[in-house]
């Protein structure tokens, strides 16, 4: 697990002597849907650095449950200077980004109409502008390589937009219009591009909605249920592998039936 230095850069030292293939970032990689894409990356062999801002203890329970495999750095995504630091640190240790998910994501939830500035900017700044600083330092590396997957975390909400959250809304459509155009601008040189637009999952988000809300939300999904961190990690894993060489610039919905289109 890696803090941030005093002035406000990630570092950290060396996993090991010896890296496996591929090495994968997955923002905010250390809860909820981010731990377990984390997990299901560890699994397939990659190299996970999985980044968080104020989540220590789950940073330092996945390191503990993976030694070796993972490493855990505390980085505000929506600050270039860190991310650029990030990167920066390794490109030197390990020569290489083949695998980016863009998961880091918030929400301050407001109606419009009483919407701060201060929400929607950093709303904003996480979602979109971090994702932004992530695929445009991952996707100089990956050209160099001629090889490279790219998996943008959007929502079911940037597709069809929700009360209250058009800050949300917003970043996550931004998301997808990004993938779409980063995608035809690099097909030709090995690089995928797409996004995965979760529908409601059962993670400490949807865990907050008072108990009535939920059954509501239940009974609109038609299979009855909220899906699983799981669900999600699989549909990005299989996005991130070879098999997955000719799909590039889609959205794949993993909402239970909620939006079909």
């Amino acid at each position: 697990m890696t803090p941030l230095s005093p002035s406000n850069e990630a570092t950290f030292e060396p996993i090991n002597a010896a890296h496996p293939q591929k090495v994968a970032l997955v923002t905010g990689g250390v809860r909820g849907i981010g731990r377990a894409i984390s997990e299901e990356l560890i699994q397939a062999g990659y190299t996970v650095v999985a980044t968080y801002c104020s989540s220590e203890k789950a940073a330092r329970d996945m390191e503990e449950t993976f030694p070796g495999k993972v490493r855990t750095v505390r980085a505000d995504v929506s600050e270039q200077e860190q991310v650029d630091f990030l990167f920066d640190t390794i490109e030197k240790e390990f020569g290489r980004v083949d695998i980016l998910i863009n998961n880091a994501g918030i929400t301050q939830d407001r109606s419009f109409h009483k919407m701060k500035n201060a929400d929607w900017h950093r709303v904003l700044d996480v979602n979109l502008h971090g994702t932004f600083y992530c695929c445009n330092r991952a996707i100089n590396l990956m050209r160099d390589h001629n090889f490279g997957r790219i998996v943008n975390i959007s929502s079911i909400v940037g597709q069809k937009g929700n009360f209250g959250q058009a800050n949300y809304a917003a970043s996550k459509a931004g998301m997808l219009g990004l993938t779409k155009t980063l995608a035809l601008e690099n097909a030709v040189k090995g690089i995928t591009v797409n996004a995965v637009c979760p529908g409601f999952i059962e993670t400490d988000m949807v865990e907050a909605i008072p108990d009535e809300v939920k059954v509501k939300i239940q009974n609109e999904i038609p299979m009855r249920r909220f899906g699983q961190a799981g669900e999600v990690a699989k549909a990005v894993r299989f996005l991130v592998s070879t098999d997955s060489a000719y799909i590039t610039g889609q959205e794949l919905n993993i909402n239970g039936g909620l939006l079909t289109h």
